[in-house]
């Protein structure tokens, strides 16, 4: 998990939700509501999902906007700005998304709950998608 300081109230509420129900969750911070730049945290976090050491992401800052193109700049990353549990399920199924954004100054507490719960109970559909996902190209940035 990683979020800046507009998305660390929301950050730390899911990584207490995610522990209760048994994910074990790294925290790539930040650790307070104090001003920060959303790459900071964003990279490593990125990192960490590119070489395996986490199997997934869940990021967030205010809009989403900014952590998700940072994350995006990433070659074996597919983040995805999820704003409903719908878009974070298709993100999935259809995207084969590694990480999920959530935009922390527009959703409530419960939605980005349903929004993660989405995200982490659905699984990548392959098939026709791996046509798709194929033609994404990966490291390099214009």
């Amino acid at each position: 998990m990683a979020a800046d300081h507009a998305g660390y109230e929301m950050k730390e509420m899911l990584k207490t939700y995610l522990i209760e129900k048994g994910y074990e969750v790294v925290d790539f911070g930040t650790n307070s509501t104090d001003s920060c730049d959303y790459p900071d945290f964003a990279h490593p976090a990125a990192d960490a999902v590119e070489k395996g050491e986490c199997a997934l992401g869940i990021c967030m800052c205010g809009s989403g906007n900014g952590i998700n193109m940072t994350l995006n700049h990433h070659a074996g990353i597919r983040s995805a700005l999820c704003w409903l549990p719908e878009i974070a399920s298709l993100a999935r199924q259809h995207n084969n998304a590694n990480i999920c954004v959530l935009p922390a100054r527009f959703i409530s507490e419960s939605e980005g709950r349903a929004i993660v719960d989405a995200y982490l109970e659905a699984n990548y559909e392959g098939g026709r998608h791996d046509r798709r996902i194929n033609k994404i190209p990966v490291g390099i940035i214009a």
